[in-house]
């Protein structure tokens, strides 16, 4: 008998679900287009929207009518018509704002009290001239709405709104209207918050008589105005009540109905110029706006300005604030990139909100963070369609069990994974600077080990893309199609704990071009695997030294990758907040994307260390023959020079397709290294060259990378360049070149100083232990 009452709520519970499905309001997809601006109506993909605001329209200050500015009357005259073109069930709306002047000032915080907008609310005169004349412009143009962006009412003015709203509201619903003419939208811009200093605003007649509010969520903190960086969109700050979680919060605790608001989406971003270049984090000093003269950026702008002068370095999504952040030496720049659109977007979703409203179209780079917005929007829907598809009644309890088990199913995994991932040991790392790690997995994803499983065929022979020092390596496609690359640890693994928590602490945080972007892990049933993006033309090694791939790569290829290595590397030793050495620079661990772009892979054996130190040292040697510098092999000193010494002969095998592991010349008596410096010296470098290639056409000559590379694999560390000097000789001809010593590990004597090198001199002495633990991966 207990049973029953279980039942019976359970089936109240599914009607009432049903019932929210069947009337849930349709999600709105708004933005502004700014008439003044360079980007024609013709170009909006209005198909991607619901609602399209034509902005803006003013209030003349005599009569206190609507009035559109004479030169941009012909956009609004247009507008409607051009964007149903497209989308004949688009709504477009005519914003309203108080000027160009008053509305600048109130974005820079300072108060506006004597504005046109203030003055027309303030009698019933001349907010019916307003509300009249609005209502036959909107008419006059075929707008279906009309939108009151106004930023930064005063303490007065709230009072005023609440009363034109109302008298707004009922001259709408009184107006003549033509037979199947609906009636006008009427929608207003508010703050985040909904107090004002210590006047709210008029919340009761915003739910009466509004269709939405546009919380207008971004432009917290300035360049302008503030000495330290802020986010100036927060959807969340753990250090203070400036966001927008807080925001809506507030407003709906007031009593704001989340169906009335419309959560606003800013295209733009600011950036400022930092103070010190090693000092980049939220709230770090600065010394006002970069980049333009008030550090506005629209997000376009922000992409061309990061592929332009970013030296290859991507943008990283902080989940703490909801933002992506970009930092270069003294620039640091805050925006919605597609991470943070998909994530308030899932916020909204999640809050029940009305829909998104962005501002403005014209900063979006190819509509890709709209189409963000729509793709957490379809998420959303299919969630909602999933649930009223699989809750019929005669189901309705074993459902209701097996979600139930499920959960805490899930629960469980989850909290397995980040347990043992929590029980993974610190980098070891000697240097305060590089110990604020804690946060470095928190955008990664968990991953179930039945997905992963399942993704891999079961770890099939046939996915199996190769296998290295941590394990074999394959191929998977998740649920919705995404190709990954799952790295397994193996259980005769030489490696184990320590590289994986190299992975995931350093990779997680690296996000640039020209490395191999980590997606997550899976730590449960006592697995460690690691979960990338897949490269489809799998590693450089591959195309090398085979005879037949290798004519793929002719000498246009190969420069195009020689240029993004040397893009990655400068990334790790010269452009993030810590320099990082990557410690097993090789063919087989840089892999080639769809356009065979470079990125480098494998941060299993990396090290960090700050800025201001030179070189470290380490009690394991570690890494592959023929790639490790002698001051490695006999002291275990490493620095930035190591992955220079790593380079230069990687940078041997892209122009000669000769493997390190072989022996050259007339006896078949020298090293890959000794080989190609006895051919330059002897003017017969040609002879070292791979005859397939041509590098005529070319700007970037093969002797130079030759001369170079010889450069990289000198004996002393400190006669051998670095990254940023390697570019620089790759890149420009004239930029002096010295003459390179012989390399490290040379048999032969060197015909300047009549020696063999102290590298090999040390070694043919004595047998170093430490050389033993050298690991071939």
């Amino acid at each position: 008998m207990a049973s029953k009452p279980i039942f019976f709520l359970i089936f109240i519970f599914f009607l009432s679900s049903q019932s929210h499905f069947s009337g849930a309001q349709t999600w709105i997809k708004g933005g502004y287009w700014y008439a003044n601006g360079e980007f024609p109506i013709q170009d909006i993909n209005s198909a991607l929207f619901t609602h399209l605001s034509c902005a803006f329209a003013e209030v003349n200050a005599s009569n206190y009518q609507l009035s559109i500015p004479s030169a941009s009357e012909q956009y609004f005259s247009t507008f409607a018509t051009t964007v149903k073109r497209r989308n004949p069930s688009v709504k477009p709306l005519l914003s309203v704002w108080n000027g160009i002047s008053a509305t600048g000032k109130s974005i820079s915080g300072e108060k506006v009290n004597d504005s046109v907008l203030s003055s027309m609310v303030s009698t019933s005169s001349t907010r019916k001239s307003f509300i009249d004349s609005s209502m036959k412009a909107a008419r006059r143009y075929a707008f279906q709405g009309i939108d009151l962006f106004w930023v930064w009412p005063n303490s007065t003015d709230l009072s005023n709104i609440g009363v034109l709203l109302d008298e707004w509201r009922a001259a709408i619903n009184s107006e003549p209207r033509k037979p199947g003419e609906s009636p006008l939208i009427l929608t207003i811009a508010i703050r985040y918050l909904p107090t004002i200093g210590t006047v709210t605003y008029p919340i009761d007649s915003i739910r009466r008589n509004v269709d939405w509010a546009h919380v207008v969520a971004y432009d917290y903190h300035l360049p302008t105005r503030e000495n330290f960086t802020g986010v100036h969109a927060a959807l969340y700050d753990p250090s203070s009540n400036v966001s927008t979680d807080f925001g809506i919060s507030e407003w709906l605790n007031k009593g704001m109905l989340p169906s009335k608001l419309v959560l606003g989406l800013p295209y733009h971003g600011y950036a400022w110029k930092l103070v010190n270049s090693q000092d980049n984090a939220v709230g770090a000093p600065a010394s006002g706006p970069a980049v333009t003269m008030d550090g506005s950026m629209g997000y376009k702008a922000i992409q061309s300005y990061i592929r332009d002068y970013g030296y290859g370095a991507a943008s990283v999504y902080n989940a703490t604030y909801g933002v992506n952040l970009f930092t270069s030496p003294t620039i640091w720049i805050n925006f919605d990139g597609e991470e943070a659109v998909r994530a308030k977007i899932s916020y909204s979703k999640d809050r029940k909100l009305a829909g998104f409203n962005a501002f403005q179209l014209s900063n979006d780079d190819n509509w890709m963070l709209t189409r963000a917005a729509q793709e957490g929007e379809n998420q959303g829907n299919k969630k909602h369609l999933l649930l009223k598809i699989i809750l019929p009644v005669s189901l309705i309890a074993i459902i209701a069990v097996v979600a139930m088990l499920y959960c805490l199913r899930r629960r469980k995994v989850k909290s397995e994974g980040e347990m043992a991932l929590g029980t993974i040991p610190s980098p070891r790392v000697n240097l305060s600077a590089a110990e604020s790690f804690g946060s470095y997995a928190s955008h990664l994803q968990v991953f179930k080990f039945s997905n992963i499983k399942a993704a891999t065929n079961n770890f099939s022979s046939a996915n199996k893309l190769g296998e290295g020092g941590f394990g074999p390596v394959y191929k998977g496609k998740l649920p919705r199609g995404q190709e990954i690359a799952v790295k397994r640890l193996s259980q005769t693994s030489t490696q184990g704990a320590e590289e994986f928590q190299n992975e995931v602490t350093l990779t997680a945080r690296l996000q640039h071009v020209n490395l191999v972007r980590l997606l997550g892990y899976c730590t449960e049933k006592e697995e460690k695997m690691l979960i990338y993006e897949y490269m489809p033309n799998k590693s450089l090694d591959l195309y090398l030294y085979d005879p037949i791939r290798r004519y793929v790569l002719d000498w246009e290829k190969r420069v195009h990758i020689i240029e993004g290595i040397i893009q990655g590397l400068l990334y790790l030793q010269e452009y993030s907040n810590i320099t990082l050495i990557h410690r097993d620079l090789k063919a087989s661990n840089i892999l080639l994307d769809y356009d065979m772009n470079a990125k480098i892979a494998d941060f299993g054996m990396a090290r960090l260390f700050n800025k201001d130190v030179n070189e470290a040292n380490t009690d394991r040697i570690v890494g592959t023959y023929g790639y490790v510098p002698p001051e490695y092999v006999r002291k275990g000193i490493y620095s930035i020079k190591y992955d220079v010494y790593s380079f230069g002969v990687l940078l041997l095998q892209i122009i000669s397709g000769k493997r390190n592991t072989c022996y050259y010349g007339p006896q078949e008596s020298l090293t890959l290294l000794e080989y190609a410096y006895e051919l330059w010296g002897d003017d017969r470098g040609l002879e070292f060259i791979d005859t397939s290639l041509d590098d005529s056409s070319s700007t970037c000559k093969i002797m130079r990378c030759m001369q170079v590379a010889l450069l990289c694999v000198q004996e002393n560390p400190d006669d051998r360049p670095t990254m940023l000097e390697v570019f620089s000789m790759l890149k420009n001809d004239s930029t002096a070149a010295t003459t390179p010593k012989r390399p490290a590990f040379s048999v032969k004597a060197d015909k300047n100083t009549g020696s063999t090198s102290a590298s090999q001199q040390e070694i043919c002495s004595f047998n170093d232990p430490q050389i033993s633990e050298l690991e071939p991966r």
